[in-house]
Order: structure tokens, then sequence, then C-alpha cells
């Protein structure tokens, strides 16, 4: 594993649906529940909380809740640029890409996390665990977009699982 990269990760999905459709699937509460999380708030740069259904927005904050876990995460939006790119921090200091491209008749999804501390628990946790994570999140979205499927466990009573 010497060459093995803890800093950062990439990976990639093909959805058949519409750019503006997965653009959405990031940047509202009510769309991004449907696929990743229990509930999702973001606030606005006044710190007022903005609508499920409205768009977020470059430096606008979020707190969000996943089936199954207390725990709550919170960053903050560092780009979103209306139509293909979402950034985030995540996990701290880390940073989330998100690129959009069609190709064919099909919205490619490119996920980079970066900027992840080499530290024990940063490696395994955040390089391993989000990994893990953002793998299963991304072929949900692709199951909600294309088959309208959510393949999150919910019951308490069966955790943990691949799904939960």
């Amino acid at each position: 594993m010497k060459n093995f990269d803890w800093t950062s990760f990439t990976i990639r999905i093909l959805v058949k649906t519409s750019l503006s459709d997965i653009y959405n699937a990031w940047t509202t509460g009510s769309e991004i529940e449907k696929w990743f999380l229990k509930d999702a708030s973001f606030t606005n740069t006044n710190g007022a909380k903005i609508g499920k259904d409205e768009p977020i927005r470059k430096d606008y904050s979020y707190e969000w809740l996943w089936y199954l876990y207390e725990d709550k995460a919170t960053g903050k939006i560092t780009e979103a640029n209306g139509s293909d790119f979402i950034q985030f921090t995540f996990e701290g200091e880390c940073l989330v890409d998100v690129k959009l491209s069609v190709q064919k008749d099909y919205v490619l999804v490119e996920l980079t996390q970066k900027n992840i501390p080499t530290d024990e628990n940063s490696m395994r946790n955040i390089r391993l665990g989000c990994h893990n994570g953002w793998s299963f999140y991304l072929v949900n979205l692709k199951s909600i977009y294309e088959g309208g499927i959510d393949l999150r466990g919910k019951d308490p009573d069966f955790k943990p699982m691949l799904n939960t």
C-alpha cells in the first residue's frame, strides 16, 4: 500500500436522467433527502433556514442527518454554479467536489473527496469509510432517479448492514 493515496479518492457513476434532475438532487433539501439523507437543512448567508425546495448557493451552510445514526454533519457549500458543479466541506476540512456531465443519454456523476488528513483515524474513518459510504449512496442516487427504489435501510432492528 506504499503508493495508496490516503488524501483523496474519486468515484463515478452514470445515471440515466437529465442534468438538471441530478443537479437538483444535490442542491435542494427535498431532493437530497430522497436518496442520501433523513434530513437536510440549509442556512443562507444571513443565517436563515431556506425552504426544502429552494436551491443552495455558495456560502450557505448545511446540517445533515442520516437514518439510523445520531451523528450530525455540518459544513459549508463552497461552490454551487447552478448547472454542473457543487463543492462542500465534509468531515471537517475535507472538500467534496461533485462534477456532472452529459455522456450520451446519461449524466456522469464524478465525486472527489480530498484534503483527507493522514492520521490513523482519518485514514480509516474518512478515507476508507467515506469511500464506502459514497459508493452506496451514489448507487442509491442511480436507483432513485432511474427506477424510484430507495435502497436505504431505515429499520433500527437491522443495523449495521450494507445499506445502513
